[in-house]
């Protein structure tokens, strides 16, 4: 057990407590559970743990790992199954037929029997959240395969939600609840420390291919080379404390933590390579990075490939003594940001109802919205509210929830063409959640209901920018500009 434990701990630290239980329920030699569910939020491991600590088993264990996304109907998924138990792979070879037809649960449950008693099976669904969306029947055999099928069989259900939310009146068989929590702070520290060794491989690799663009000649190509072998594991720590003092209460995504952390550490490289900052200068490199992991707080869901290496490198601009320098760069990232992202047309009438619904009290949207909203008494108490100061501003204390019928009706009263409430519509707010332009306060994976309630996360200039693109005024429905 000891030695499963210690070689997977290795690849996924942080989480050798998840590796134990998988043990004890599947390494031990004895009957499996009928049921397993793992859950916890997502990039905390769950998949890559299975996918890495199933294979160990094979001498006396089949399993099959399916994405029930990709399972959309009964009969793939059942065939699925059993093309992955029996190994078996479609392809041109065979036609792309799978091993047997299965149509219905009775056929599914009959080919189970078929296999050979003496091994033992695991079955993982991934996103199993998607199964309650099958026919009534299907998560209920799922829970309840050795019963129906005589063998040493488990399901392993993973997901993202608690398994409070598949209940159903007829009931589900007890199932054994593994929770995985989130990374705390210390535990990300260690992962990223893991890849010290990489980034910087990949650091030399970048210095020797952009020699030419740089302008760099081989004496000063191999001082920064010589500089870079230097660098120890104590300054790829500090970096990552820095990094996480300011990205941690944002994000706790660690596959987001790892991009957004090896875009900033070549900027936060380039005045040590240089040699005008030295290595252990930990304060003179924060000043130097603060505006680069700035800019990078407003990009780190969006995934725009080398558009982040642009954005974290601000052409230089010449302005007058109005306006900073800073400032202006600012605006200028957040224009470039709006123009190269693709979304939808209705999506961006979306994203500005979102953000106006965010940052508007809802009492305030007939007077915003309406045409015929009737006249407005002007006392002294709202008089004086309007004189607002910075941080009493909407728009600085940051977004409110709203709810989904207030978005559509915020939307619909901007659009200024009709359109009807379709499917494609309500999708586009799914892609938007998707993009973490808005995210769940309440009532997470119930839109189509209307009891979800929503935030919206970009910023002012960033939906500025989008309302210019469809010539849309936004600073004329926000209360702090009326």
């Amino acid at each position: 057990m000891e030695q499963v434990v210690n070689v997977i701990s290795e690849k996924y630290p942080c989480r050798k407590g998840l590796i134990q239980k998988l043990y004890q329920l599947f390494g031990d030699g004895d009957p499996f559970p009928p049921a397993v569910y793992l859950y916890g939020h997502t990039s905390t491991g769950k998949s890559s743990i299975l996918q890495a600590f199933l294979p160990l088993l094979e001498a006396t264990t089949k399993h099959a790992i399916l994405n029930a996304i990709e399972c959309y109907t009964n009969k793939i998924l059942f065939e699925t199954i059993l093309n992955r138990l029996e190994g078996h792979v479609p392809c041109a070879a065979n036609g792309y037929r799978s091993l047997t037809s299965v149509d219905c649960m009775k056929d599914f449950v009959a080919q189970l029997q078929r296999l050979p008693a003496d091994r033992n099976y695991i079955l993982v669904v991934e996103n199993a959240e998607r199964v309650r969306d099958m026919d009534h029947n299907v998560l209920p055999i799922l829970l309840r395969l050795p019963e129906v099928s005589g063998l040493n069989i488990c399901t392993v259900l993973v997901s993202d939600l608690p398994f409070e939310k598949y209940f159903i009146k007829t009931g589900l068989s007890p199932v054994v609840k593994l929770f995985v929590a989130e990374y705390s702070k210390k535990d990300i520290l260690v992962i990223l420390m893991n890849d010290f060794e990489l980034v910087r491989d990949q650091l030399r690799m970048e210095l020797e291919s952009n020699k030419n663009a740089a302008n760099l000649s081989e004496e000063e190509l191999d001082k920064r080379l010589k500089i870079l072998s230097m660098l120890t594991p104590d300054f790829y720590e500090n970096y990552l404390n820095i990094f996480l003092n300011v990205f941690f209460k944002v994000c706790r995504d660690l596959k987001e933590l790892q991009l957004v952390a090896l875009e900033c550490f070549h900027k936060y490289c380039e005045p040590v390579l240089d040699g005008t900052i030295p290595p252990d200068d930990v304060t003179r490199l924060w000043r130097n990075i603060s505006k680069t992991m700035k800019l990078a707080l407003g990009t780190i869901y969006m995934r725009m490939g080398n558009v982040n290496q642009e954005l974290l490198r601000p052409m230089p601009i010449t302005v007058d003594g109005q306006t900073s320098s800073e400032s202006v760069e600012q605006m200028q990232t957040m224009k470039r940001l709006a123009q190269n992202l693709e979304l939808p047309f209705y999506a961006k009438f979306l994203l500005i109802a979102a953000y106006l619904a965010s940052h508007n009290a809802a009492k305030q949207d007939k007077r915003l919205f309406m045409k015929h909203h009737g006249k407005q008494k002007k006392r002294l108490q709202s008089v004086n509210a309007k004189a607002k100061v910075s941080e009493k501003m909407a728009t600085q204390l940051g977004p409110k929830a709203f709810t989904i019928d207030r978005l559509l009706a915020i939307f619909y009263a901007i659009l200024d063409e009709k359109v009807g409430l379709t499917c494609n519509l309500l999708a586009q707010i799914s892609t938007l959640i998707h993009l973490k332009f808005l995210i769940f306060s309440s009532g997470e994976g119930t839109i189509m209901d209307g009891s979800a309630r929503l935030q919206c996360t970009v910023g002012m200039d960033f939906i500025v920018h989008i309302g210019k693109m469809v010539g849309f005024n936004v600073r004329q429905y926000l209360c702090d500009f009326f």
